[in-house]
Parts: C-alpha cells; structure tokens; sequence
C-alpha cells in the first residue's frame, strides 16, 4: 500500500465496554469520516463492518467470528496490558495494528493505516499461496499431457513439455488448463516444435 487511505464512508465496530475511551475513540473515528457501532457481543459473520477495533485486554474466543484463519478485516488491538498472553490473543485474532491505552486520538489514524496496509498484504500473500497450491494440485496433469505428447509425437520429456508451454503461452492459457484439455481429450494434441 502506497498511499495513505480514505476511511470516509467505512464502517467500524468497536469492541469494548462502554466507558470514556470509548467515547474519545469513537469521536476521532467519526471525524476520520468513519459510522461508528460500538457493542461488547459477539461480530456476526455475516455483518461485518469495514475495519474492527477490538479490546484484546478483556476479549475471548468467539468473540470474533473467525477462528485460525487470516482475519476478514482489518484488525486493531485495544490494549492497555503488557500481560503476553492478551499480546498472543490478539495476534491470534489477526490483529494489524495496536492502540495502546489510555487513548492518545493521535495514534487512532496511524493504527488503522497501518491495519489495513497489513490486511492488504496477508490478503495478497494468501491468494498467492491458493494460487500456488493450486499449481501444484494440476501438476499431475501437466505431466500426463507431457507423457501423452511424448506418446503421440515422439519427443522426449523436454520437447514435450517445451510443445506443451509455447502452445499454453500461445493461447494465453495456464499450463495447467491446457494440460487437462489434452488430457481430457477436448484439445487436439499440439504440434512439436
């Protein structure tokens, strides 16, 4: 993330008792352009606002409705303990960024940049890794193309697999989805060469 965000028009749940801090938070989040919603409940999943600030000092599991996974949302701690354990929950959490408390409002807007920005690339980085796992998971079918060619042109593992990238690169097609066409019998065999 190269630019700093707009957060007019987001919506934002704080978790957390209502007290003071609370307040103060919710009145820097509105001037930052954000709708506020405070609760001390669980998130519904199927509800979740744009970026969630969370009392990690006081949260339990189950209060966010992800468990294991990479956070949905970008994530801000609430933290006024030093106890590890209420450090761990909220890296567990997901957590991107952390306020400490009492509440300085000048530290709201550089924690919720700084959750995004590292929401963005776990986000990228997990895409990355479906893609490759994906790759990997057709990588048998790619080699029963390449054996296919090889049986039907008389070319030996290198000039099939050759044949198989330039025609895949050609078509503008993955190797993988070229590969299970052949296999498949819906794709004639490409040339050699």
């Amino acid at each position: 993330m190269r630019e700093t965000p707009n957060f007019n028009g987001w919506r934002a749940t704080i978790l957390h008792r209502e007290d003071s801090m609370t307040e103060r938070l919710a009145r820097q989040l509105r001037l930052l352009g954000l709708s506020v919603t405070l609760q001390w409940q669980p998130l519904a999943p199927n509800a979740l606002p744009d970026i969630i600030l969370v009392d990690a000092d006081q949260g339990w599991d189950g209060l966010l409705p992800w468990k294991g996974e990479v956070a949905p949302r970008p994530l801000v701690a609430l933290l006024g303990s030093e106890a590890p354990g209420r450090i761990a929950w909220a890296m567990q959490q997901g957590a991107g960024a952390i306020i400490a408390k009492p509440l300085l409002v000048s530290a709201v807007y550089p924690a919720l940049v700084m959750a995004l920005g590292i929401h963005s690339e776990r986000t990228a980085v997990l895409e990355k890794v479906h893609h490759l796992e994906e790759r990997v998971r057709l990588r048998p079918l790619v080699h029963a193309a390449v054996l296919q060619i090889m049986a039907a042109r008389k070319v030996d593992e290198h000039d099939a697999y050759t044949t198989l990238r330039n025609c895949a690169m050609k078509r503008r097609l993955p190797m993988e989805q070229l590969a299970a066409s052949i296999v498949g019998g819906a794709e004639p065999m490409p040339e050699a060469g």
